[in-house]
């Protein structure tokens, strides 16, 4: 079982930027697909953004296209989520997934690891 933790959400004013982490429990995540999604209140958890294993591959929903990144570090096994130009909708609890045997996607379902959440705040 892989256990992942976030990090690093917080309350910024619009316009602000955060990075999360995303640190998991075992020492082969660097063999799993990783996906950033979120949840706002009374909202359904929504897709983020995806990485491949190596890194190499990134897809994004619209809504953050151009100003979120997604990256991996696997020597430091960790997962980024770098958040510019934030939104006030843009406040949400935001998770980090795993999968070993995705392609590119968008659905909660293909993930098998989950964190706990970590909230970020936008402020108008």
């Amino acid at each position: 079982q892989v256990h992942l933790v976030e990090s690093g959400g917080g309350l910024v004013q619009a316009g602000g930027s955060l990075r999360l982490s995303c640190a998991p429990s075992t020492r082969t995540f660097s063999i799993y697909a990783e996906a950033w999604f979120r949840q706002a209140p009374g909202k359904e958890r929504e897709f983020v953004a995806h990485i491949d294993w190596s890194g190499s591959i990134t897809y994004y929903a619209d809504s953050v296209m151009g100003r979120f990144t997604i990256s991996r570090d696997n020597a430091k096994n960790t997962v980024y989520l770098q958040m510019n130009s934030l939104k006030p909708e843009d406040t949400a609890v935001y998770y980090c997934a795993a999968a070993r045997d995705v392609g590119v996607s968008t659905r909660d379902d293909d993930y098998d690891h989950w964190g706990q959440g970590t909230q970020v705040t936008v402020s108008s």
